[in-house]
């Protein structure tokens, strides 16, 4: 494992899916909002087990494909060298994000924890925000109309139901 992957798993998904919720979990131990979990007996547990099998694939699978089709990370300083428009990203142009909410859903329907409940939609808005101001630029300047081919047909948070095909207009139909 590089020190550039294992960097960008220790600073991104280990901030927002254990530093941050640790914290949390920690200032609101005595209070109200103290977490409880959830017994195997109950609904949330199974809820909270597919939401974390699904999140943990779609994070493991699309940080393989960063590294082996884009020849890069996911973190910003160590960015994909080519588009990657496959498995997931045929249907959302941002499932590691999806992969990363549905851990967080799945911490806290485990917790039964409205706090990590607040900063699942807290980490959410700012992606929402981050991304068409910043992610999605960066993308068109280093892709190009690759990129925004791509873009124009594959939604940014809401999956299509059918893959996307690339179709004439596209450079490197390899990656598709």
């Amino acid at each position: 494992m590089s020190w550039s992957l294992l960097k960008a798993i220790i600073v991104l998904p280990g901030t927002v899916l254990v530093l941050v919720p640790a914290a949390i979990l920690l200032s609101v131990r005595d209070s109200a909002f103290a977490a409880e979990w959830v017994t195997t007996s109950q609904v949330g547990f199974w809820i909270a087990l597919i939401a974390a099998a699904i999140g943990a694939t779609l994070s493991l699978w699309t940080t393989f494909l960063f590294l082996k089709v884009g020849g890069g990370t996911p973190a910003p300083w160590d960015p994909p060298k080519r588009l990657i428009v496959r498995g997931p990203y045929r249907h959302v142009r941002n499932p590691m994000i999806t992969g990363v909410l549905l851990i967080l859903f799945a911490e806290a329907v485990l917790l039964q924890s409205w706090p990590l409940v607040v900063w699942m939609m807290l980490f959410f808005v700012g992606n929402a925000i981050y991304f068409p101001l910043v992610e999605e630029k960066a993308l068109e300047k280093a892709f190009g109309h690759e990129y925004r081919h791509y873009k124009a047909h594959v939604p940014r948070w809401i999956p299509r139901l059918r893959p996307w095909k690339q179709s004439d207009g596209c450079k490197d139909a390899r990656n598709f």
